[in-house]
């Protein structure tokens, strides 16, 4: 079983993505405009453009996954809050920004309503947040 999550071992990395595909793709990219800037052709110019293209939809892609992410975590913290917050911060829920939303998904039930209201006091960042944490919940399901 691995050690549990805390602050500095939550970051995740797509092993896939981030160390196969995305360094072959820039890799491809560089070396394909390298070659048309050495050999100016209209075939050099539509493959480094391919290559140019394939590197920026993996990017699209990624960053697609995040967002749609995002907006679950949303919807699951805004219905997590409603059942634990008192009445004076339930009214301010909708005043909580996404990353507000995405940092306090790792506090545990019993710490939101700190957090939350100092999210709020001071508008910290989702890092902030994430910092001041005492008791970690691990989100193991992030892409």
């Amino acid at each position: 079983m691995s050690a549990p999550q805390t602050y500095a071992t939550h970051r995740r990395f797509e092993p896939l993505h981030h160390f196969i595909l995305l360094p072959f793709f820039l890799i491809t990219a560089v070396a394909t405009i390298t070659t048309f800037v050495r050999r100016p052709a209209l075939g050099t110019l539509w493959i480094a453009l391919l290559a140019l293209a394939v590197l920026l939809l993996a990017l699209q892609v990624r960053g697609y996954a995040l967002k749609v992410q995002d907006r679950l975590i949303c919807l699951e913290e805004r219905l997590r809050l409603a059942r634990l917050l008192p009445g004076d911060l339930q009214a301010r829920i909708p005043e909580l920004t996404v990353k507000q939303l995405v940092g306090l998904r790792f506090a545990a039930d019993a710490e939101v309503p700190d957090r939350v209201r100092e999210a709020l006091q001071e508008q910290l960042t989702g890092e902030a947040i994430k910092k001041r944490i005492q008791t970690w919940r691990p989100d193991e399901f992030r892409v």
